[in-house]
C-alpha cells in the first residue's frame, strides 16, 4: 500500500493508459485473501478496508487506503498472493493496472513508468526494514550475543582485482541473478565491478557503516546478520547469484546489517557511482537490473515473512503470554497485502 508520493501527474497518466477503470459499491470486494495477485489499483476516490481473516477465527482490520494511493503493488513486480480482503467502505472508483501490462510498459522503456518501478523498489524496501525491525525486537532460541564490531571498513586496504584463479565470465550466465541478461549486459555489469576474492571469516560489511558499494556473490556463500541490543541474529545465508547491499545502495546512508564469508567466496563489487550508472540508464540492461534487484528484494520478503510466521507459532504456544505478542506479528505480517509467491 503506497500512497500518492509514488503517483505525480506523468506517472497516473502512464498508469491510466494501461488501466480499466473499476468501480465499487460500499461492501464489495476489490481483492480476496488467498487470491493470486493479478495487479494493482489506483484508488481515484472513496476509500477502503484491509481485513483480514485469522486462522483461530474472526478478522482484523489492518489498514485504511483513500484515494491516490497504490493498492497492491508490490504484485506489479512479481505474482505473488492476496494477503488480506480489501473492502470498499462506500462508493470508490479505482483504476486496475494489470502486472503483464505493466511489464510491457516497463520492457518499453517508458520514463515515467521507470520512476514509478523505483517508487515501487523504494516503498519494498521501506516495508523490509520495518518489517525486519519488528522481528529482530522478538527474540528467538538462536540468538547470539552481539559481541562488539571493531570500527571501520572490514575491505579497506584489500586488493581488488580483476582476475580470478577460475574464467569467473564464463560462470556468470549461469548465476540466478543474470538468467535473463545476454552476454553484452553480464559485460557490462562486469565491466563496472571490482573482484573481491576473500577467505572464509573475513568480514565484508558492518552495521552502521557508510554504504559505499554492494556484492553479488559469484562463489562461496556470505553470512548476513543484524544486532538488537545486547542480541545477534543470523538473518541470511546468501549463495553465487546473490546480491548482497543493494537495498542500502537504494536508500543510501549506512549499512543496517553486518557480514562476512561463511566460505572462502569471491563477490563482484559494484560501487556506489556505478550502481547508480547502471540502475538508472534507462536502458535495457537497467531494465534487468531492476528486475534483479526486485527479484533479491522479494526473497528477503519472503525469509522475513517464512520468520514471522515461525514467531507467530511460537507465540500462540504460549498462550496468554504471548497474546499481545501474536496480534503485533499477525498485524506486520497479513498488512501487507500482497505476498511475493514461491
Amino acid at each position: 500500500m503506497s500512497g500518492s508520493g509514488l503517483l505525480d501527474a506523468a506517472v497516473t497518466e502512464a498508469l491510466r493508459r494501461i488501466a480499466r477503470t473499476a468501480s465499487f459499491a460500499a461492501g464489495d470486494a476489490l481483492m480476496r485473501q488467498g487470491q493470486a495477485a493479478r495487479g494493482a489499483f489506483l484508488l481515484e476516490s472513496g476509500e477502503v478496508e484491509a481485513q483480514v481473516a485469522l486462522p483461530g477465527g474472526g478478522e482484523i482490520a489492518v489498514a485504511r487506503i483513500g484515494p491516490g494511493s497504490l493498492l497492491g503493488e508490490m504484485a506489479l513486480l512479481e505474482q505473488g498472493i492476496v494477503s488480506a480482503t480489501v473492502v470498499a467502505q462506500g462508493p470508490v472508483l479505482a483504476h486496475f493496472i494489470e502486472r503483464d501490462d505493466f511489464r510491457a510498459l516497463v520492457k518499453q522503456r517508458d520514463a515515467a513508468v521507470f520512476k514509478l518501478q523505483h517508487a515501487v523498489t523504494m516503498a519494498l524496501v521501506e516495508k523490509l526494514r520495518a518489517i525486519n525491525a519488528r522481528v529482530l525486537a522478538f527474540d528467538v532460541p538462536e540468538d547470539l550475543p552481539a559481541g562488539e564490531e571493531p570500527p571501520g571498513d572490514p575491505l579497506a586496504g584489500v586488493p581488488r582485482g580483476t582476475a580470478a584463479s577460475f574464467d569467473y565470465r564464463r560462470f556468470l550466465p549461469i548465476l540466478p541473478i543474470f538468467r535473463e541478461f545476454n552476454d553484452e549486459e553480464i559485460e557490462r555489469v562486469a565491466a563496472r565491478a571490482g573482484l573481491l576474492d576473500l577467505p572464509r571469516g573475513h568480514a565484508i560489511l558492518r552495521a552502521g557503516q557508510p554504504v559505499a558499494a554492494s556484492w553479488i556473490v559469484v562463489r562461496g556463500a556470505v553470512e548476513v546478520s543484524a544486532r538488537s541490543g545486547a542480541r545477534r541474529r543470523r538473518i541470511a545465508v546468501l549463495g553465487p547469484g546473490q546480491w548482497l547491499g543493494a537495498m542500502s545502495q537504494l536508500d543510501g546512508g549506512v549499512h543496517r546489517a553486518s557480514a562476512i564469508a561463511r566460505e572462502n567466496s569471491l563477490l563482484l563489487e559494484i560501487g556506489r557511482a556505478d550502481f547508480d550508472a547502471l540502475y538508472r540508464a534507462g536502458d535495457a540492461t537497467s531494465v534487468k537490473i531492476q528486475h534483479a534487484i526486485h527479484v533479491s528484494l522479494l526473497q528477503s520478503l519472503r525469509r522475513t515473512n517464512n520468520q514471522l510466521s515461525r514467531l507467530i507459532s511460537q507465540a500462540r504456544i504460549r498462550g496468554r503470554r504471548g497474546a499481545d505478542r501474536v496480534e503485533d506479528l499477525q498485524s506486520a505480517l497479513y498488512g501487507q497485502i500482497c505476498h511475493s509467491a514461491g
